[in-house]
């Protein structure tokens, strides 16, 4: 396949004696990340490329590469990490379940039924990260 694109390359220069580029196109994630299918459909537009539906997906990302001027719009930057949320201690949250499990005694005794289940589910989730940070 490298040959195919050498030969491609050598018959461009061939009709106008220097390789000509391609409008710039603006692509929006990197050659590496498009499908096979993406890259087939980009080198299909490249007047010159022979073959393109038998190439592999780095003969195709070579050949758009070295005949298209591209215009990359995504960001080469890492994503930002989400903050960690200071771990509790689990003094503190076996102190807030215990607290909550008054208040949900006291909603039982006045059958608040809405109210029950909303500090049942805070206590459950209180009991989940005292787990989490048992672990680590």
């Amino acid at each position: 396949m490298a040959e195919e694109i050498k030969e491609v390359a050598e018959e461009i220069k061939e009709e106008n004696g220097e390789v000509t580029k391609m409008e710039p196109v603006v692509i929006k994630k990197p050659l590496e990340k498009m499908t096979a299918i993406e890259l087939k459909e980009m080198a299909k537009t490249i007047p010159a490329a022979a073959g393109v539906s038998a190439m592999k997906k780095a003969d195709l990302v070579s050949l758009i590469r070295e005949y298209m001027v591209i215009k990359e719009e995504f960001s080469t930057e890492p994503k930002a990490k989400k903050i960690k949320k200071p771990k509790a201690n689990i003094k503190e949250l076996k102190t807030k379940v215990v607290q909550l499990r008054g208040e949900k005694k006291a909603a039982r005794e006045n059958k608040e039924k809405e109210k029950v289940n909303v500090l049942r589910r805070r206590i459950n989730r209180l009991k989940k990260q005292t787990r989490k940070v048992v672990v680590g």
